[in-house]
C-alpha cells in the first residue's frame, strides 16, 4: 500500500473495545493508526492539522462532543480532513447530513471488514489529491505574486490569448511596453508560452481568466 509510508489514520471512538478492534482491523493492513477516546482528546492533540494526516474514522454519536460536532469544528479551523464516519442503528440521516458537509463516506454497524478498508483507502486517495491541489494551487499563487501590478494586468490579457497588439491597445501603452511586460512576465512564472501562463493563472484561481 504506497500511502501508508507517509500518512496516518486517526480513530475517534468512545468505546474502547470496538476502538481496538478499529485500530487492530486498519494496522493488519499496514495502516499506521492513532487512536483517541473521545473528540476533545483530538482536538487538544492537534492545533494544527497533522502533516501526516490520511483520514478520521469518527464514532458519529459520541458523549459530551459527538464525531458531526467535531466535524463542525474542524471545518471552522478551516481543516480540510477526510471523515469515514460509523454510524448506529437510526443513524443514517445524521451520516447524510455529515455527506453534505464533506465527509468521506460512513458505515452503518455491523459492517464488513473490506467495507471500512475500502472507505479508508479512498478517503485517503483524497486527501492525498486535495493536498496536490493545494500544493499546485500554492506554488502558481507564489510564482504570480512575483509580478508587479502592470505585469498582472498584462499576463491576465495574454493568457486570454489576446495578442500584444490589443493588449496595448486594452491598457491604453504602447506596443513595445507590451513587449518588455510580457518578457518579464515569462522569466518571472518560468512558463514558455501564452497556454502556460493561462494554465498557472487557473491553478492559481479557476475563475482567473473570466
Amino acid at each position: 500500500m504506497s500511502q501508508t509510508d507517509d500518512c496516518m489514520i486517526h480513530v475517534v471512538d468512545d468505546d474502547a473495545a470496538f476502538r481496538r478492534s478499529l485500530v487492530f482491523l486498519l494496522e493488519s493492513v499496514g495502516w499506521s493508526v492513532c487512536a483517541y477516546a473521545s473528540a476533545e482528546e483530538f482536538l487538544a492533540a492537534h492545533e494544527r492539522p497533522p502533516a501526516d494526516l490520511g483520514c478520521l474514522v469518527l464514532d458519529i454519536r459520541m458523549p459530551t462532543m459527538s464525531g458531526l460536532e467535531l466535524q463542525a469544528a474542524l471545518r471552522r479551523r478551516g481543516w480540510q480532513a477526510p471523515i469515514v464516519f460509523i454510524t448506529g442503528h437510526g443513524d443514517v440521516e445524521l451520516a447524510v447530513e455529515a455527506m453534505k458537509h464533506g465527509a468521506s463516506d460512513f458505515l452503518q454497524k455491523p459492517f464488513r471488514d473490506q467495507a471500512l478498508l475500502d472507505a479508508v483507502a479512498t478517503a485517503v486517495r483524497r486527501c492525498a489529491e486535495d493536498r496536490s491541489r493545494t500544493a499546485l494551487r500554492d506554488a502558481a499563487l507564489a510564482s504570480l505574486a512575483r509580478l508587479s501590478p502592470r505585469e498582472r494586468e498584462v499576463a491576465r490579457l495574454v493568457a486570454q490569448g489576446l495578442p500584444n497588439k490589443l493588449v496595448a491597445r486594452e491598457l491604453d501603452i504602447s506596443e513595445k511596453t507590451v513587449h518588455v511586460h510580457r518578457q518579464h512576465v515569462m522569466e518571472k512564472t518560468e512558463v514558455g508560452s501564452a497556454a502556460e501562463l493561462a494554465r498557472l493563472m487557473l491553478r492559481a484561481n479557476p475563475t482567473a481568466l473570466d
